[in-house]
């Protein structure tokens, strides 16, 4: 595999901003290196390095898509400008989270809890897939870097076994046709890493846009990007449908610092 170097660069973006369109300039399996560190990689298809994965994801972007998982339609959430591209798009936008959900004093709930997701029989198979996904995932990054899986397992030491999901990660967000605005995840173990795994369908778009590196990682169908989220702003471009049946969905696995010590 191929290491790309990414090259801090000035620019004008700020928190909040929306995402324009940007054609991907990484689109093949990589490296990813900053200052002669690998922080993370790039692969295109991950039916090359697991195929128990792919299939995975596969069970878990069905599932998802029927009935059997409760969704938040995320356009409540969204900006007027998003919303309207949306409704150009003909785009339903939807999100599900699994996993550990950390207190939200502003929401007077002052302690953690696990997603009610999880209580739903219905919802069983894609719970199963999305855990079993992220064990697998987990495997490709002990593979391919084991110095940041290593660096993942410390990270955990102090998280409780009942606050995991999987082995190295809190909790999972399943994200459908959201073009999100810059941000950073600031919630997120410094020194961590996201995966996220994307399935698609007739459609453009949807890329994750890193302005501090120039840099656009193109989210193919059974893709795989391993990122250190809270580490940059980014954002995520807008996602087309080029036929009535098309989808871009991403399929996230996150650690947060909000279950360190609890």
């Amino acid at each position: 595999m191929k290491t790309i170097k990414l090259k801090k660069i000035e620019h004008n973006v700020k928190i909040g901003d929306k995402c324009p369109y940007y054609d991907p300039t990484i689109s093949e399996d990589c490296l990813l290196d900053v200052d002669g560190e690998i922080i993370g990689f790039y692969i295109k298809d991950i039916s090359k390095y697991n195929k128990k994965l792919t299939q995975l994801l596969s069970i878990a972007n069905k599932e998802f898509r029927s009935d059997n998982v409760s969704k938040s339609n995320m356009s409540r959430g969204m900006s007027s400008d998003m919303m309207r591209a949306g409704i150009r798009n003909n785009l339903s936008q939807y999100s599900t989270i699994l996993g550990s959900i950390p207190p939200k004093p502003h929401f007077r709930r002052h302690y953690a809890n696990i997603s009610s997701v999880h209580r739903e029989p219905k919802a069983q198979t894609f719970i199963k897939a999305m855990i079993a996904a992220c064990c697998e995932g987990e495997k490709i990054i002990k593979k391919l870097t084991p110095h940041i899986h290593k660096r993942q397992v410390e990270l955990f030491e102090d998280i409780k076994k009942e606050w995991r999901f999987g082995n190295i990660y809190t909790s999972s967000i399943s994200n459908f046709n959201i073009s999100a605005p810059f941000h950073r995840d600031t919630g997120n173990i410094e020194g961590s890493v996201n995966i996220i795994l994307t399935k698609r369908n007739n459609s453009s778009g949807g890329c994750l846009n890193v302005p501090d590196y120039n840099a656009t990682f193109e989210q193919a169908d059974n893709s795989m990007l391993v990122y250190p989220a809270w580490k940059n702003v980014h954002g995520v471009t807008p996602i087309k449908k080029i036929a009535d049946d098309g989808y871009r969905n991403s399929l996230i696995f996150y650690g947060l610092k909000a279950f360190k010590g609890i």
